[in-house]
């Protein structure tokens, strides 16, 4: 099996569950909270470890208590955190998130040390080694530290897969890096400018992100599925009908599941089909990193 390496942020995230999504200025009563750990890299660690991937997480938290527990807990999931550094004057990240009764939500992350993870901690050797053969980035962290880090993996005959969220402009000179794309349809829209409604706009927002360099495409649209773009195949691959409960890291738990079946070998299709079942899993539970599936779930 190929080692996976993930660089991203670590949140701790404050969640209340509630009938709707509050209006501006409307305050609604009747929440129920939980506090869980999450963060998009931590969320995609998590889930890759889980499904038996061997994961190295790069991070940065804050020297408190959030940062504190962070690191525990992902110690006990079994991932490599001799990279997860401690920033002595910012706290640790932390995200808002309200989730509705159809288990819609909405976040405000104040991302902290995440902010300060810069290319200088990030070891060469990382990328040099030979032990890690996979890059999963997301965007919640610096951008010259995601551009350091996918011209260091691409350099190095990694297969780098992006997860471009939250959404940002990306360079030609990036995009070229990177081996798999996986933006959801809002971020696939922001990326290329095209509004995906259909089969047929996601297949042409997967054009132009191959036109300007990314090598494969994966665009995830909730529920119904995922829509590949491929050498080796292109179409649809359906989603699985679930009761969903809460979609918060859904995303992610796609993600991590997909870089252990690529470090397993799958094809693309199979690592989709694969990954589909984890996030189809995630949401029928509350939470980020607590809703993502252990490996016999799946099989």
């Amino acid at each position: 099996m190929n080692r996976i390496l993930i660089i991203g942020s670590s949140n701790t995230d404050m969640v209340i569950k509630t009938r709707k999504l509050p209006a501006p200025g409307e305050t609604l009563l009747g929440g129920t909270f939980l506090m869980n750990p999450g963060g998009k890299g931590a969320n995609q660690a998590v889930s890759a470890s889980r499904l038996g991937g061997k994961v190295t997480f790069v991070t940065k938290r804050g020297n408190d208590l959030f940062g504190n527990q962070t690191v525990g807990l992902l110690m006990r999931e079994g991932i490599n955190t001799e990279w997860v550094l401690k920033d002595p004057l910012l706290p640790s990240g932390v995200a808002l998130i309200t989730v509705d009764e159809q288990g819609e939500n909405n976040i405000v992350v104040a991302p902290g040390a995440n902010e300060n993870l810069i290319p200088a901690d990030i070891p060469e050797r990382l990328f040099t080694d030979g032990k890690n053969n996979i890059l999963l980035l997301q965007l919640e962290i610096p951008m010259e530290t995601v551009e350091y880090a996918i011209t260091k993996a691409s350099e190095n005959g990694m297969k780098v897969i992006l997860n471009p969220a939250p959404a940002q402009e990306l360079s030609d000179d990036i995009l070229g890096k990177i081996w798999l794309a996986t933006p959801n349809e809002i971020e696939a829209g922001e990326l290329t400018g095209i509004a995906i409604t259909d089969l047929s706009s996601a297949e042409k927002a997967a054009a132009t992100l191959n036109a300007r360099g990314v090598k494969n495409v994966i665009i995830t649209m909730g529920g119904a599925g995922a829509f590949v773009k491929s050498e080796e195949f292109t179409g649809m691959i359906p989603g699985i009908k679930v009761d969903v409960i809460d979609t918060t890291a859904a995303g992610d738990v796609f993600n991590g599941a997909l870089a252990v079946a690529l470090s397993e070998g799958l094809t693309l299709k199979e690592a989709v089909i694969f990954s589909n079942k984890a996030a189809a899993i995630s949401v029928t539970r509350m939470g980020a990193q607590a809703s993502a599936p252990f490996r016999n779930e799946i099989e």
